[in-house]
């Protein structure tokens, strides 16, 4: 992946991360707290999303740059791919279950149209992650095992042309 497009990406979901994860966790507090009653399966799996989000990130970034050898080209293809489903299941249910709602007033209201929004937002970015990623791996542009990037047809080609001559 190009780096100025991989950072801004990474960077994006993270955002979008923690934004959900501030808001749902909201909407869950005062579920908790104001109502007496445990948040609803919508509010929780949105939360977990975002905590999982935020994990993955962790080991992409981390296990790419610090252990190149834990890192897997088709594992980050798994857990992007996952990410994306994730945030599409917990924004589309949670979406669902607003527009089911009796009444939905104040700032709980708002939150909760907000976790909706950066669950989605936390989709598209994951998705245009997890396309890059496949790209990658259906290119072969990366080694999974190794440290060095593999080569591609071509560039094998013109090398043992060359050695040739």
């Amino acid at each position: 992946m190009q780096t100025g497009l991989h950072i801004g990406l990474r960077a994006a979901q993270l955002v979008s991360a923690f934004v959900t994860l501030a808001v749902t966790a909201y909407v869950a507090d005062w579920y908790n707290g104001d109502n007496l009653t445990s948040p609803p399966v919508q509010i929780n799996w949105l939360l977990a999303c975002s905590v999982f989000s935020i994990w993955s990130i962790g080991y992409l970034e981390g296990a790419k740059r610090f252990c190149p050898r834990a890192f897997h080209s088709f594992a980050a293809l798994v857990l992007e791919s996952a990410n994306a489903l994730f945030h599409l299941f917990g924004f589309v249910y949670l979406a669902v279950f607003i527009s089911k709602l009796l009444f939905c007033w104040g700032s709980v209201c708002g939150a909760a149209h907000a976790g909706v929004a950066f669950g989605a937002l936390g989709f598209l970015f994951w998705a245009a992650s997890a396309a890059l990623a496949a790209r990658e791996v259906i290119r072969g542009e990366t080694s999974p095992s190794s440290l060095h990037t593999a080569q591609r047809p071509a560039e094998a080609s013109k090398e043992a042309v060359q050695e040739g001559s």
